[in-house]
């Protein structure tokens, strides 16, 4: 089959959505089939730019290239999905979350204006209608998929992604290192770690790698905390350098608010590591249970530092062993087995 991925594409940007869309794209050509991915920018400031960014992909013509019919479209996240085509199959990452799970918090600057809830109405009803038309609707957990439901009342199979780390990942040793592997944004609460780690009465110490918005307020907070000698900021890595840092950590930290699925997690299950997260991570938790496959906590910096304090190696060794285990199923086939039909 010819099968275009539509994506949205922040410029300048890039995190799970464009790994997930190039493994997808990669699995399809190894299955047989002629795959693309179709990427247009997003932006989402001002609010207007939001629904002319719907109405760019609805202007969309994608049902033939060069005169040679597309047999489907699989799109992603918002506002891929508004993309027209008769065989549309929707696989949502997330929606506009600063409309919906986020509206009127901290991580969201819609509640504030007067016609935003005009604005946010109008948003939900584009959402019923162009997911609503999918032939095939999947959502990358249940935690998507229970948003979908409650805020536009429309059922999603949960469809989970696997890592393209997956044949990579190994076990080593429980060192004597957290690692966080995620972006450095505000929801990702890698401050919490640094509070927690600031009053551990532990002698691990933390790798954070990767990029983003908040990286110089953080490494200034690792500063203030006096952390400079605990915390290193390795920044970007490449796939080898990720899967050795996997390897030998003792642990990985991942909690960020309400997260729709988070790789971090199942990545460090498949290197056999524990996952310490907290209560309201989100998807997160459809795979860390407390006790058994990591440590689950209040969002709060004291009692994170209690748990990394009391994650000794043998501790580590006993969470994490049997997690490549829950992990296993997740593969290319299953989720093509599944969009394809």
């Amino acid at each position: 089959m010819r099968i275009l991925i539509c994506t949205t594409q922040v410029p300048f940007v890039r995190g799970g959505t464009e790994t997930l869309t190039e493994g997808l794209c990669t699995a399809l050509r190894t299955a047989g089939h002629a795959a693309e991915v179709v990427a247009l920018p997003f932006q989402w400031s001002p609010r207007a730019n939001i629904l002319r960014g719907a109405l760019a992909w609805r202007l969309l013509d994608l049902e033939a290239v060069d005169g040679v019919p597309i047999d489907m479209v699989i799109a992603t996240k918002f506002p891929s999905y508004a993309v027209r085509h008769p065989r549309k199959v929707v696989w949502l990452v997330h929606q506009h979350r600063q409309a919906y799970d986020w509206y009127g918090t901290a991580l969201s600057d819609w509640g504030a204006q007067a016609d935003d809830q005009a604005a946010r109405a109008r948003l939900m009803r584009l959402d019923r209608r162009t997911l609503g038309e999918a032939q095939g609707l999947y959502a990358i957990s249940r935690n998507v998929a229970n948003r979908l439901r409650q805020y536009n009342g429309l059922q999603a199979t949960t469809l989970y992604p696997p890592s393209h780390l997956a044949p990579l990942l190994h076990t080593g040793p429980y060192g004597d290192y957290l690692l966080s592997a995620a972006r450095l944004d505000r929801a990702k609460r890698i401050d919490l770690l640094l509070y927690a780690l600031a009053q551990a009465d532990s002698s691990l110490h933390v790798i954070i790698s990767g990029d983003g918005p908040e990286r110089r307020q953080l490494e200034a907070l690792a500063q203030q905390l006096g952390l400079r000698e605990r915390v290193h900021f390795a920044g970007y890595v490449n796939d080898q350098e990720l899967v050795e840092l996997y390897a030998g950590c003792r642990g990985v930290f991942y909690a960020p608010v309400d997260e729709d699925y988070g790789l971090a997690t199942v990545e460090a299950f498949a290197a056999a590591k524990p996952v310490l997260t907290t209560t309201d991570a989100g998807g997160v938790l459809e795979f860390v249970v407390d006790g058994v496959s990591g440590l689950v906590v209040a969002p709060a910096a004291r009692v994170l530092a209690n748990s990394i304090a009391s994650l000794t190696a043998e501790r580590a060794t006993a969470l994490g062993h049997n997690n490549p285990q829950r992990v296993a199923t997740l593969s290319w086939e299953r989720v093509l087995a599944a969009l394809l039909n």
